[in-house]
């Protein structure tokens, strides 16, 4: 049983490896430098292994991309519970979702299409609809709907996604302002939207 235990465990960090090596790569060459070859010379293994583990490039990717979906989905949930009226979390959760895409600019990219084409496998992830749950909750909190998929609760999310989701694409590409005026920018829309709400 040891062995067995001891066989999944080495699994389990190959596959890690693979995943952490990608994602260097991606850091350090871009997107569309990630190559089977590159990540099995990375992680000194044969080519032949890593197929082992996933299929092709576009199973890792998938995979990344998952995990920066449950990354942003925790740092979501760790923003709305610090505060108790829904306008603090919204306020909070899409401060997170923007401290997110530059802490994790390569996942961000890959999400969403920033720069990459990786988004497209998206709609294969369950993961992908967790940030939506999570804002769309405190959203119909804010406005009194409980029916989550209420063309109010859509129209103001996907007003907070496109201000937010345009600020972040203009600074990945390096087309934005200083980071105190990009947090101003930031803050003002995300009030001003709320304030839409409120009234």
């Amino acid at each position: 049983m040891a062995s067995k235990d001891r066989i999944l465990r080495l699994k389990e960090e190959t596959r890690c490896n693979i995943l952490d090596a990608s994602l260097q790569i991606v850091k350090e060459e871009g997107w569309q430098a990630l190559s089977m070859r590159k990540i099995a010379d990375a992680i000194e293994y044969t080519a032949p292994i890593i197929y082992e583990y996933f299929s092709n490039k576009e199973a890792i990717l998938l995979e990344l991309t998952r995990k920066g979906y449950l990354i942003l989905s925790r740092d979501l949930q760790e923003a709305k519970s610090k505060h108790r009226l829904p306008a603090k979390q919204l306020e909070a959760m899409w401060i997170a979702y923007w401290n997110f895409a530059f802490a994790n600019k390569e996942l961000y990219q890959g999400m969403f299409g920033v720069s990459t084409n990786c988004c497209e496998m998206v709609n294969k992830l369950p993961e992908a609809d967790m940030p939506w749950d999570i804002f769309t909750e405190v959203i119909g909190e804010l406005i009194g709907i409980t029916d989550m998929e209420s063309e109010i609760i859509c129209k103001k999310y996907y007003t907070f996604w496109s201000v937010v989701h345009g600020l972040i694409s203009i600074n990945l590409l390096s087309r934005g302002f200083s980071d105190e005026m990009n947090r101003q920018v930031l803050r003002d829309a995300i009030g001003g939207i709320i304030r839409t709400i409120n009234d």
